[in-house]
């Protein structure tokens, strides 16, 4: 079957790219895409060089928001001038109909790739966006709430294959696949589960802190999000091991040790060191030794496997982490509110504290800790009733800001959250890049999971993360000695 859809996207007519686009997109959408980079970028390849010749035969506003959107998701420049098209002589989107539903909803996902100073593609976005609110179809509120570029494709499959035109021959065939390849992978994350689950147990922290978070499962979510090729499963396991741990530091932070205990437990991790930490609790101990072990087992596999060693970046990102967590245990173990611009840059690892530990600290990744950071103060759901020392940049702006409600604060954060987006779109879709397309994917689909962990909608995604969850854990109940 894979070798026929080859064979149908290596024979589509270039003359009529459309045609082209869609399965593309199709396959996008049914997370199979991987399965066809070769074609898919051979494909595209063309049809930029297609796009910016004069000769190019015209396109609906469908077809070239289609189009550039794929392209400018696989790094291509193409310019947001290409919709002044739509627009007329006074500057307004005025070439589009109301009821051409199609092309809307296409431009929307084309604006959701907009970059700071984009004017045109923000008045594309806000322009669609007015008139598809118009309609009341369950279709288009979802890409009004889920567009694609901002959500994971894997979480909609099932969605999507809901509203696919199966008269289409090919688009039958693409459907077939991504059913058979739904549930390979799916065996997939119920094996990586299975391990995860056995080595979380075998760690022991469960049993002896049972004030913190014990959700190997939940932790799990992140690792099948973020990477979401289905042959990265070693890695999927190897990043789901520190993510627990940055849960369970945050909980002892939060819920349980003392200022003078924070106090001695960043300096341990500071100084490398676990000697340091022999005035704390056992149950600091013990995270401690299963922090720094491991950070060193993973190092020792990275460097046996690739040649180098990548122990200290990780040993600084765990400074970082810590200098950043006791920097705000401080402020609230003393009654103190920091300004609003201080608590986020604190919030994404940026502060005098941690300055030097760091060698680099790229805007990628400080980007998406804001998003994260910023998803998480909002406050749309309180997360497993931590009712810790933690504060919120929510908090700390309404109190700086004495005259201001909560609403029109809520509003100021949204907008945070949107300049942040268009920031790491240039910084994900620009190139050249000096990081790997696994990696800036990788930032990209941390920042779109961080709505789904920290809301609880009946969105269709938001069910579909339910539904893996669900899945996953009947399947390790069921491989359990009775």
């Amino acid at each position: 079957m894979v070798k026929e859809i080859g064979y149908i996207l290596n024979n589509t007519d270039r003359k009529d790219p459309l045609e082209g686009l869609v399965m593309i997109d199709t396959l996008q959408r049914l997370s199979i895409d991987y399965h066809f980079r070769e074609e898919i970028e051979s494909f595209l390849k063309t049809q930029y060089m297609n796009f910016r010749s004069p000769n190019h035969p015209p396109l609906d506003v469908f077809g070239v928001a289609l189009c550039f959107r794929l392209l400018r998701q696989e790094g291509y420049n193409v310019s947001q001038e290409v919709f002044n098209n739509f627009k007329n002589e006074e500057g307004n989107f005025h070439f589009i109909q109301e009821n051409d539903v199609k092309g809307l909803m296409e431009l929307y996902e084309a604006s959701q790739l907009s970059m700071e100073s984009e004017d045109i593609l923000d008045e594309a976005g806000d322009f669609s966006a007015r008139l598809l609110n118009r309609h009341e179809s369950e279709i288009v509120a979802n890409t009004l709430e889920h567009p694609y570029h901002k959500s994971l494709a894997r979480l909609m499959v099932k969605n999507f294959l809901n509203n696919i035109d199966i008269r289409n021959e090919n688009i039958k065939v693409f459907s077939e696949l991504a059913k058979i390849d739904y549930e390979i992978v799916r065996s997939t994350h119920q094996k990586e589960i299975l391990q995860i689950t056995n080595w979380w147990k075998d760690l022991g922290l469960a049993k002896e802190l049972k004030f913190a978070r014990d959700q190997p499962l939940k932790w799990h979510m992140w690792s099948i999000s973020v990477l979401t090729d289905p042959n990265l499963s070693e890695q999927r396991v190897d990043l789901t091991r520190p993510i627990s741990l940055v849960y369970i530091v945050d909980d002892i932070f939060d819920l349980h040790g003392t200022l003078d205990d924070l106090y001695i437990f960043t300096e341990a991790v500071n100084e490398w060191d676990f000697t340091a930490a022999y005035q704390l609790p056992e149950s600091m101990k013990i995270s401690l030794k299963a922090l720094f072990d491991t950070t060193e087992s993973i190092s020792t596999k990275i460097f046996e496997k690739h040649g180098w060693n990548p122990i200290e970046s990780l040993q600084k990102s765990w400074k970082k982490l810590c200098n950043a967590f006791l920097a705000e245990a401080k402020w609230f173990a003393h009654g103190e509110f920091p300004k609003s611009e201080e608590y986020l840059r604190n919030g994404i690892g940026i502060n005098k504290e941690t300055v030097d530990f760091v060698d680099g600290f790229p805007p990628i990744i400080t980007l998406t800790a804001m998003i994260l950071r910023l998803w998480d103060d909002l406050g749309t759901a309180k997360d497993e009733n931590q009712d810790g020392n933690d504060g919120s940049y929510l908090e700390c702006y309404t109190r700086e800001h004495s005259n201001m409600t909560v609403e029109r604060a809520r509003e100021h954060v949204s907008q945070l959250i949107s300049d942040a987006w268009k920031k790491l779109n240039r910084e994900c879709l620009s190139r050249p890049s000096p990081f790997s397309s696994i990696f800036t994917k990788a930032c990209l689909n941390v920042a779109r999971m961080i709505p789904l962990m920290y809301s609880y909608d009946d969105s269709p995604s938001q069910e579909s993360l339910k539904e893996l969850m669900r899945s996953l854990a009947a399947h390790l109940e069921s491989q359990q000695p009775h």
